[in-house]
């Protein structure tokens, strides 16, 4: 061992990490100083390595989980002879009662377990006291360590694994393993190190997986089928987005076209709809090329399925099936596996089943957008609807800057800011279903005449709980010549919000092609074409993974649903990387430390 022990072991046991300065080199000095610590002490006690897992017949290995599964029985003093295990784990804390006894806590699977290390149970292992006692000292919390023994139960009642063999260090931690992580940048940066520390960021993750694997089998369970579909093409539709654009390098393989990444699946779902498939979903990646903020990420995880046969009531009546139940089984994860997680309120949000009736509230677009505001929308279908819109906002004494951010918004965007503002708010209390929203917002939707308004309105509902929207879901527009007119519709807003565009009529039927398209409006045309042979009457559904476990878990950041939070978040692990594996280099030349960290 090193002779300056007192002050080594201050160094080596620090108990919070903050900044330490104004810049990452200067917040990374005293982890330098330690890695550097940390490997002399290791090397001088020939215990840097890293051996290989090896397993012995006489002694298997037993998950933490298990063992205390199956030795949960145990009674205080009493040892399980005859059955020797082995268990691994993270080392939470060492504690030594004197000389010859220590006791471990070994984390493994989220599950804590106590060992004990007596001298006089190794004694016939041929373990002496000075042996034990060298070992015992070079233990640090955060090590990896393997630890053969027996089930017992200590007499404060706590089931600990008994060693009948020295504990074995498989993985020396060369960096401090922290009580907890206070600076916010740091806790992303070194995400492993706050999973390790933080309970509610590991149980948040952990939620996000049981969500996944409640709605794959809540849609197995109703014959939907999971399919994989493209996320490079040549066009990436489905939602109104800016795409990520890339491509092969020196544009070869697909003729130098470039190429998108999909913001999201829904045409080619839909695709399979038609191809015979009636009851089909994908869970998965898409990404949109756009800001981020505290809700929205580029990079984010969506489930999409498409039911043919379905009509909008059928949609929400499994949506509210779906949701209850997630949160049902949800709050059973979080009462007993989950327990740094908030409770759900499942009674008042949430009910599991209301006779008779729907479980939530619905209100339709337009006529509660008309009570909120005090005036009747215009004519939506108007050429002139955008700017007749914005004159009565203006008549009425409404801050319009508010709601256009300043800019000249499309007749779309407007209304959904609207609602934002006087609609959306109102699932606050309780969980709405706002329905029948304005066509020019849902051109993939079919649509109808509201008898109420007489405004022309699609067979579309979102669901909005706590302020989010949660899952967006509508009756799929199938008719190919209606479809292609919505397309150019949406396209020609899209790019020229300011300009009153005279748009063509739809065709007649069956004659043909239209003939006066907008020539710089892209228009997917393939997709058209599979709707001429037939898409049946379909309902679709979509969700987003990551706003369930905000909604879930009680966080209102996304980054924390994340595995590794947002794209800045994962950018600035690389640059910090880099600055990183600088220093350790220029640190280990001034500090004339041999062994370098294991940066990657």
């Amino acid at each position: 061992m090193m002779t300056s022990k007192p002050r080594l072991q201050q160094l080596l046991r620090p108990h919070v990490w903050k900044s330490l300065g104004t810049t990452p080199r200067q917040t990374g000095a005293s982890l330098r100083k330690y890695h550097g610590a940390r490997s002399q002490e290791l090397e001088k006690a020939n215990a840097l390595k890293y051996p290989r897992i090896q397993h012995c017949d006489a002694a298997p290995p037993m998950r933490i989980p298990v063992f205390r599964e199956k030795f949960q029985h145990v009674k205080e003093g009493e040892v399980v002879e005859g059955e020797e295990v082995v268990v691994h784990g993270r080392l939470q804390s060492i504690r030594r009662a004197g000389s010859k006894l220590a006791f471990l806590v070994l984390r493994n699977e989220f599950e804590d377990l106590q060992g004990m290390c007596n001298v006089r149970q190794l004694e016939a292992a041929g373990v002496d006291c000075s042996g034990f006692k060298s070992l015992v000292q070079l233990l640090n919390k955060g090590d990896i360590i393997s630890l053969k023994g027996k089930a017992t139960r200590t007499s404060t009642g706590e089931l600990t694994i008994l060693a009948t063999g020295m504990p074995e260090l498989l993985s020396p931690s060369l960096v401090p393993l922290p009580f907890q992580v206070l600076d916010p940048q740091q806790r992303f940066h070194n995400r492993h190190i706050d999973l390790l520390t933080s309970r509610k960021s590991v149980d948040t993750l952990r939620l996000r997986s049981y969500i996944i694997k409640y709605i794959r089998d809540f849609l197995h369970e109703r014959g939907f089928l999971e399919f994989q579909t493209p996320i490079l093409a040549e066009n990436a539709g489905g939602a109104v987005a800016r795409p990520f654009v890339t491509g092969f390098e020196d544009g070869v393989g697909v003729g130098g076209k470039a190429l998108a990444m999909r913001i999201a699946p829904e045409l080619w779902l839909k695709r399979l709809v038609i191809g015979g498939v009636d009851k089909v979903f994908e869970l998965g990646p898409s990404f949109r090329n756009e800001g981020i903020d505290q809700t929205h990420n580029p990079e984010f995880t969506t489930c999409e399925f498409y039911n043919a046969y379905a009509s909008l009531d059928d949609l929400i009546r499994l949506t509210e099936d779906l949701i209850c139940g997630a949160a049902s089984h949800c709050q059973t994860l979080i009462s007993t596996k989950l327990d740094s997680l908030p409770e759900i309120d499942i009674v008042h949000k949430f009910p599991s089943s209301v006779s008779g009736s729907n479980r939530f509230r619905q209100m339709e677009f337009i006529p509660s957008l008309k009570a909120a505001l005090g005036f009747t929308l215009p004519d939506l279908e108007s050429p002139t609807a955008l700017q007749d819109l914005l004159s009565l906002l203006k008549t009425h004494n409404y801050p319009v800057e508010k709601f256009t951010d300043g800019e000249t918004p499309t007749l779309p965007k407007l209304l959904d800011n609207l609602a934002a503002e006087h609609i959306e708010p109102r699932s606050l209390t309780s969980p709405i279903f706002i329905t029948h929203h304005p066509v020019c917002m849902s051109p993939l939707s079919k649509s109808f005449i509201c008898p109420k308004t007489n405004q022309h309105v699609s067979a579309r509902t979102e669901l909005f709980v706590d302020g989010m929207e949660i899952a967006n879901m509508y009756e799929e527009e199938n008719d190919p010549f209606a479809q292609r007119h919505k397309f150019i519709q949406q396209a020609t807003r899209h790019r020229d919000p300011s300009v009153r565009h005279e748009l063509p009529a739809p065709p007649s039927k069956g004659k043909g092609d239209q003939q006066d398209d907008i020539d710089d409006v892209r228009i997917d045309e393939s997709y058209v074409h599979a709707l001429e042979s037939g898409l049946p009457p379909t309902g679709g559904w979509g969700c987003g993974i990551e706003r369930l476990v905000m909604l879930f878990a009680g966080t209102r950041r996304i980054s924390d649903c994340l595995s590794f939070g947002n794209v800045r978040n994962v950018v600035g692990v690389s640059t910090l990387a880099r600055v990183g594996a600088t220093d350790t280099q220029h640190g280990h030349k001034q500090d004339g430390e041999d062994k370098a960290g294991g940066n990657k």
